[in-house]
């Protein structure tokens, strides 16, 4: 027997502490909520639940992206409503004018309200924006826009666009010939002259309902990748927590059965110890 190497103790104490380090890295595991708390505990796992979390992080830009987008067609598709409002109003007074039974005055009359009315879709065209960006005509001068590419998603190719070419004012809506005879008084503005603008009136709606399609058709598209991202974004979330959260059952268990190891352990080195004892009985 050798006193001068405890070689059961050393043993002993070798596997307290892998015993105890096991338990620490179990409470920080309880204590976090996660299972990779550093690249140690798992590399590959933190590797892939960071890519994970990264995708899930841009598909949730795109989803905000996209509600912005949403925001943006609705506010272009109310103005131009109120736009084809406009239009039917003009149309109905236009219709008022060709008729014989509407006098000199009533002409006069009729070509103010359209006159003010005409103003009104070029106020909708300049005053239309979404934080800045104006949406029924390019700039004040009353050039049309050109198209507006949302960024949807996590990749460069990830766009929805509109068609742009939107001129909603009365240039655009080629009403120019209507302003200048309501402009000009009830003179200008007589049966003749009304009958032959109902025509225009009808083709500047058909313009309009054209672009407001476009809009609509757009806010769809957006709102289906809006669906089809969140959907993504929980599945990719849930896919991240399988790898990087702790199952709280399995290491409850696990932490239970190293804290027995432990204070097992703890027991062994005593008994190390007190086995060293026993070569003094030879000594006596």
């Amino acid at each position: 027997m050798r006193i001068n190497t405890n070689v059961a103790s050393l043993n002993a104490q070798e596997s307290a502490t892998k015993t105890n380090s096991n338990l620490s890295s179990s409470l920080e595991k309880l204590s976090s909520g996660l299972r990779i708390n550093k690249a140690s505990d798992d590399a590959s796992g933190l590797a892939i639940a960071d890519k994970l979390r990264t995708q899930a992080s841009s598909i949730g830009q795109g989803i905000s992206n996209a509600n912005s987008a949403v925001s943006l067609t609705q506010i272009a598709d109310k103005a131009m409503g109120e736009e084809s409002n406009i239009l039917d109003i003009i149309k109905t007074k236009l219709l008022q004018a060709a008729t014989a039974t509407t006098s000199t005055a009533g002409h006069d009359a009729i070509a103010k309200d359209v006159n003010k009315l005409l103003d009104q879709i070029n106020n909708i065209a300049t005053q239309t924006n979404y934080n800045g960006i104006n949406l029924l005509q390019a700039s004040a001068g009353g050039t049309s826009t050109a198209a507006l590419t949302f960024q949807t998603g996590e990749t460069s190719s990830d766009t929805i666009a509109t068609a742009g070419g939107v001129l909603a004012n009365v240039t655009g809506l080629s009403l120019s010939a209507l302003k200048g005879f309501a402009s000009a008084g009830g003179a200008s503005l007589n049966a003749a002259n009304a009958s032959a603008q109902l025509d225009d009136i009808d083709t500047a709606l058909s313009t309009l309902n054209g672009w407001r399609a476009d809009f609509g058709s757009t806010q769809n598209q957006l709102e289906s990748a809006t669906r089809n991202m969140m959907t993504q974004q929980t599945n990719i979330k849930a896919a991240e927590s399988v790898i990087r959260d702790v199952d709280y059952a399995s290491e409850s268990a696990n932490f239970n059965k190293q804290n027995i190891i432990s204070q097992a352990g703890t027991y062994a080195m005593s008994q190390a110890n007190s086995v060293q004892q026993n070569v003094l009985r030879l000594l006596q």
